[in-house]
């Protein structure tokens, strides 16, 4: 992470993102979560306003915070960066299940994980979060024109490949049907996709919305070649957004998951307690 974050930084003061809607005075969030010791990582669009402001856009102070800006760094441009700010960016990333996370949408997802022995909380968490694009945007990803979308993959989408490449992540799970056609786009690749009839969500005038299951391996991302092929856990649902998400649904995708990933991350433990032992030789 300390490699990727002076870049990240260096490209909010580009003009172009000026343009993209990005929040200008936020953070970019490499990962929510120590990426280090994490072996499997939930992906989403982009980190969402409410990790900076409250209800009203005001931005978030004191326990509420959760990330640094310009202010809580005491800078008044994002060029006066030094190697303490830096410092203190990446702590508060990976840090960020330990103070005030947004609750409101990481459970979601944290149940998801819950039967595969991975969880973000915990001093001894196994798992983080990571965004296709690292910035918050004033907007959400589906209210940005499809120009500020594109401009935001083309200038960040490599960041994943990047943080991905030195890091122990075996399994990336996909949140939801943009973040599996985006990461497709970028990864030039198409993962396999099934319907999964406990997956359909219900509804009063027709026979619901299909529920699919997405799997795969990516190897690079817009042109960052990974140290090993990553696999991908992938479903259509928004967990914390698409309407008419059932408890139902949520356990059939949960279980999913946990008996396609828990070989996988099995052997990502032992290997992490190897790289422990070795150290204290």
């Amino acid at each position: 992470m300390k490699d990727t974050l002076p870049n990240l930084i260096e490209r909010i003061e580009d003009p172009i993102f000026a343009r993209t809607n990005v929040i200008p005075w936020s953070c970019p969030v490499p990962s929510f979560g120590d990426l280090s010791s994490s072996v499997v990582a939930t992906l989403g669009l982009n980190p969402s306003n409410r990790e900076f402001v409250d209800d009203d856009g005001d931005e978030l102070d004191g326990e509420a915070r959760r990330l640094h800006t310009l202010g809580s760094l005491g800078l008044s441009k994002w060029s006066h960066v030094t190697s303490w700010h830096l410092d203190l960016i990446e702590q508060s990333c990976c840090e960020y299940f330990r103070k005030n996370p947004y609750d409101g949408w990481f459970r979601s997802l944290e149940f998801l994980l819950s039967d595969a022995n991975v969880s973000y909380y915990g001093r001894s968490s196994n798992a983080c979060h990571l965004d296709l694009i690292p910035y918050a945007t004033a907007r959400k990803w589906t209210e940005l024109t499809p120009k500020q979308r594109t401009t935001l993959l083309e200038l960040a989408g490599d960041t994943l490949g990047l943080l991905l490449r030195n890091s122990p992540i075996r399994i990336l799970i996909l949140n939801g049907s943009s973040v599996v056609s985006n990461l497709e786009r970028i990864a030039g690749v198409t993962f396999e996709k099934r319907e999964m009839k406990d997956w359909t969500l219900p509804r009063r005038s027709d026979a619901g919305v299909a529920g699919f299951a997405y799997t795969g391996t990516i190897r690079q991302v817009l042109g960052v070649k990974l140290s090993r092929p990553v696999g991908v856990l992938g479903f259509n649902h928004n967990i914390q957004s698409s309407f008419g998400v059932t408890t139902k649904v949520k356990v059939a995708i949960k279980n999913w998951i946990t008996k396609s990933a828990k070989g996988v991350v099995a052997c990502g433990h032992a290997k992490s307690n190897v790289r422990r032992k070795s150290m204290r030789v």
